[in-house]
């Protein structure tokens, strides 16, 4: 057992309590050298159902949408898709996760401190999180108390192929303890271990985690990633193949997880991915903006995912 104990610590990197003064150490480096080009917001919240929703309005994307334009024009010369994670900036690089993952900063980042959990070789993002992704999660959240996504498919938010876990620390904006969905999670109704949130109006799985299985990372990936192909099954999705078999998000914290089946990307002009779920939205102007106060949050969500029902199968 102890022989046994003793593989599993060797096969995480990071040597505990060092990553988060790896990540202000390599944001302030990243930024003094221009390799991190954080995009500047303005926020304001919007109530509904309870909801105190966090919209965040862009104030320039002129930098993301260039570098997005070269990528696809890279892909065309090369006849190859652009991989902005294999090779990955180093300039980025936070640190070694374990043999098969890595962190580094989100170059375009909104929320400061936006960690991805990249895999070192090249994984679809349409495959099926493995015990290593969670092995890696679950060992970024030991050292860093945030809220951790996925946007598994481009239906689901996912902007590159390449397949990258996500981690913003807490809290989403000064001042802000809790996440908005937060009211949403009090009333979670549970029948066996699968539980429901009454306030979401659409096809959701809930689930309960236990922020001690911070402490043992590899026993914690786990019965973490049996949670998730529970939740999984529960919403239409069982775990078949390598190949997911429809998008999702999932949301995480050491707490709880969230799976939210997809139908759509975007409703009318305002796209959607995992931080939506979590009660955050992000607008790209205030044309957006004015679509999203029209529509109210919950409304827009409630188009992108399924209708809700009970935990069954998809029809």
């Amino acid at each position: 057992m102890l022989e046994q104990e003793q593989k599993e610590r060797e096969a995480i990197a990071l040597k505990p309590g060092t990553l988060w003064t790896r990540v202000i150490e390599q944001t302030q480096y990243a930024l003094e050298c221009g390799s991190l080009q954080s995009i500047a917001t303005d926020y304001q919240f919007i109530e509904q159902d309870g909801i105190s929703f966090l919209v965040r309005i862009l104030s320039n994307l002129t930098r993301k949408d260039e570098a997005k334009k070269q990528q696809e024009q890279s892909s065309v010369t090369s006849g190859k898709e652009f991989n902005p994670f294999l090779p990955y900036e180093k300039d980025l690089f936070v640190a070694d996760l374990s043999d098969t993952h890595l962190c580094i900063l989100n170059k375009y980042n909104v929320v400061p401190h936006h960690l991805l959990i990249i895999t070192r070789d090249f994984e679809d993002q349409e495959s099926w999180l493995t015990l290593q992704d969670f092995e890696a999660l679950w060992t970024t959240l030991a050292e860093i108390d945030g809220l951790a996504f996925y946007n598994g498919g481009k239906t689901a938010g996912a902007s590159q192929r390449h397949k990258h876990l996500q981690v913003v620390p807490f809290p989403l904006v000064p001042g802000e303890a809790s996440i908005p969905i937060a009211p949403a999670l009090s009333s979670a109704q549970f029948q066996d271990s699968l539980g429901k949130l009454p306030k979401l109006p659409f096809l959701h799985g809930f689930a309960k985690l236990d922020p001690a299985w911070a402490n043992s990372p590899t026993k914690a990936a786990k019965a973490t990633r049996e949670c998730y192909r529970g939740l999984l099954e529960a919403v239409g999705l069982p775990v078949e193949g390598d190949r997911q078999s429809g998008a999702y998000n999932l949301l995480a914290t050491r707490e709880w997880m969230l799976v939210i089946p997809r139908s759509q990307e975007s409703f009318e002009s305002i796209a959607v991915n995992s931080l939506g779920f979590a009660g955050a939205m992000l607008v790209r102007n205030e044309q957006q903006l004015e679509l999203l106060k029209q529509y109210n949050p919950m409304t827009i969500l409630r188009n992108v995912a399924y209708p809700q029902q009970s935990l069954k199968q998809l029809q």
